[in-house]
This record gives structure tokens, sequence and C-alpha cells, in this order.
């Protein structure tokens, strides 16, 4: 059994979970709960859980501040929240998993198949580390690191080192700068919801780039992209408008 914490300022939060994850009978035991910041870090030090389900939006201290004040980060996180939207961006692009309110129930299901593939290997938590790393340095752009899951590994590479990105129905391939390129299992609009705060630029409903790597906007064969490493990207009628003014916003 998952032996879990639920941290939430609400309690009646909590009482549904309880009972979502007893009606559908899932591999989890509440070994602790806590309403508040200071409640939740000495629950979690008390109990060593496996997992938290952790709200990021409460009063007074976050859930961002309860994981600032651990020293290890040996358990799994399934963030539980209304909408917050960099709160949200940061969990994305450390590929943790996260529920919006109310939960649905599918979704838990499927969060917590995952914590039990990722506690069977029982590493420490890379994809946390990032997470927070995140989270206390969320001005230093050039030092983020995405999470770019494959089949075999799990790999964390700053956006710097991302030439562009290329769609293939509902995976994407990233080409980075050291000649390797990595298949993905999400489609590209969730990348440039990711990305477009680091200067890339969605020039083509396949095509997603680093703005750093362009080399100039070519106007014949219908326009196209010509970046730093000689590649041609085509950019499509009705990103044309978006392209310009987006390399314009850059410059200055």
């Amino acid at each position: 059994m998952i032996r879990a914490v639920i941290i939430d300022d609400e309690k009646n939060n909590i009482e549904n979970m309880v009972s979502l994850l007893m009606k559908h009978e899932l591999p989890v035991t509440i070994v602790g709960s806590a309403t508040n910041a200071d409640d939740a870090i000495s629950t979690i030090v008390a109990t060593n859980p496996d997992l938290l389900f952790l709200d990021i939006q409460m009063p007074d201290k976050d859930g961002f501040d309860v994981l600032k004040a651990l020293p290890h980060y040996q358990f799994e996180v399934i963030f539980v929240t209304a909408f917050d939207q960099y709160g949200i961006q940061a969990v994305k692009f450390s590929a943790i998993d996260y529920l919006l309110k109310p939960v649905n129930p599918e979704e838990l299901k499927t969060s917590i198949l995952k914590v039990e593939a990722k506690l069977n290997q029982r590493k420490q938590n890379i994809q946390l580390e990032n997470l927070m790393d995140l989270i206390r340095n969320k001005d230093a752009k050039k030092d983020h690191k995405l999470a770019l899951a494959s089949t075999k590994e799990i790999r964390f590479v700053n956006t710097d080192e991302i030439i562009r990105c290329e769609s293939s129905n509902a995976y994407t391939q990233f080409y980075l700068t050291d000649g390797k390129n990595i298949m993905v299992s999400k489609p590209i609009f969730e990348y440039e919801e990711m990305l477009t705060n680091y200067d890339f630029i969605r020039c083509h409903q396949s095509h997603l780039v680093n703005a750093k790597f362009i080399k100039s906007l070519v106007r014949e064969d219908s326009g196209y992209l010509l970046l730093t490493d000689g590649t041609r990207i085509p950019i499509s009628r009705g990103k044309k408008e978006n392209v310009l003014k987006a390399l314009n916003t850059i410059k200055k």
C-alpha cells in the first residue's frame, strides 16, 4: 500500500479525497493530514510518507513553501489544486502530476498508477527537485530545465539547449544542441504553452522554434525561418503575423 498524507486548507477536500480513494479501492492508506503548512511539515517529518496529495493554494504559506522547508524529497507528489497559472506551469515543466478540483476519479486512478511505478524504483525524486529549483529561481529563465520523458528515461534539459520541436501526431520530437533528438509522447501545443515565455515561436502547426537559433526570416518559397544549423522551418500562412510580432518583441 502507498502511505499518503493529504494537505489541504479545507477539511471537506481532505474528506472528499479519502472518500474517492476508498470508493475506487485504490492502493493508498492515509497516514496523516494537515490543513496548514506548519502542521503539514511536522506531519510529513513524523510519518515519512510515500506520497503527498498537496494543495498549491493555501493561506499564509502555500504548497511550495511546504516543500521548501523539507531537506529531502524521497516521496512522490500529486498536486491537487484549483487553477494556479505559474504553479501549474512549473509543475508541467517538471512533468509532475497534478489534479484540478473537483478531482476526476479516472485521472486520480491514472496518477496513482504512475506513483506506484515510480515508487517501485525507489529513487530520489529528481522531478520534484527540478520543480523546486524552478520555484526558487523563477526569474533565472536561462537556468530552467524542462523534463522530457521518453520511453527510456526522463531527461532534464535547459531551455537554451532546445533548438526546435516538431510534432508527429500526438508526439513531439525535440532537437537539441548536442545533436541528440528526444521523442516525447505529448502533443506540441502543450510545449508551446510552456515555452512561449522562453522565446519559443510557433511558426507552423508542426513546428516550435527557439528564437535564439533563428538566423533569418526568408520571404521566398512562401516564407521560412533559417536556423543557425542550416535547417529551414516553414511558416504557415496563418502564423506569419504572429511570427513577425514575436520576433519584433524578442528583439526589443
